[in-house]
């Protein structure tokens, strides 16, 4: 080994070391008794739902029991309630949309919709034996107006405090937002829809 390298590698193992003090640091003002966290997945690019059940996955890892709510989307078999069905001593999973709103067409159906949707997820939100609840797509709803925003907001603030909870959708509304412990904006960059092609099996449903 040169002369060379052995000076870049010292260099580095000092800023590696300098790194890890600063990180070890800034850990120790940090804690692990955390209360359950308010997670928002929104914005216009393709993951927002990915990325919530990717923490369901994780979550059952861990042997936790989770809640999942689906809004908007009806009876479309997708490849997460396909595969979320084989633990049914894991996760409960309603299906509560009437289907896009384009195709009901029909305001005061996908109202009562919602509502029931609600009903049902304030149940699971108070379940104790549930330790995350996935909202998908219930920002669609609050965009909509199906629900009032001030009930929703308030039931989840009343939540027992060690539940997680993740909001999915987009144009999550600004009330929501401002009591959220994490926000994440996926941005779209580039879709295959702009190519011409359709939602693809596995890819996105």
């Amino acid at each position: 080994m040169s002369a060379n390298e052995d000076q870049k590698n010292a260099e580095h193992r000092a800023a590696m070391q300098a790194l890890k003090a600063e990180r070890e640091a800034l850990m120790a003002t940090k804690t692990d008794e955390a209360p359950g966290l308010l997670l928002v997945h929104t914005g216009d690019g393709k993951g927002k739902s990915t990325a919530a059940f990717g923490m369901v996955a994780r979550a059952l890892g861990w042997n936790q029991k989770v809640g999942i709510v689906q809004y908007i989307k009806g009876k479309w078999i997708t490849g997460e309630r396909q595969f979320f069905k084989r633990f049914p001593d894991q996760v409960r999973y309603e299906v509560m949309g009437e289907g896009f709103t384009w195709e009901t067409q029909d305001r005061a159906r996908d109202i009562a919709a919602a509502e029931a949707a609600w009903a049902t997820s304030v149940e699971m939100l108070h379940d104790p034996q549930l330790e995350l609840v996935l909202l998908d797509e219930l920002n669609i709803a609050l965009r909509y107006d199906y629900l009032d925003i001030a009930k929703v907001v308030s039931d989840l603030q009343a939540r027992p405090r060690d539940k997680h909870v993740v909001v999915t959708g987009r144009n999550a509304k600004p009330e929501l937002l401002a009591i959220a412990d994490l926000v994440t904006e996926m941005t779209l960059v580039k879709h295959p829809f702009e190519q011409g092609i359709k939602a693809q099996r596995g890819i996105d449903f």
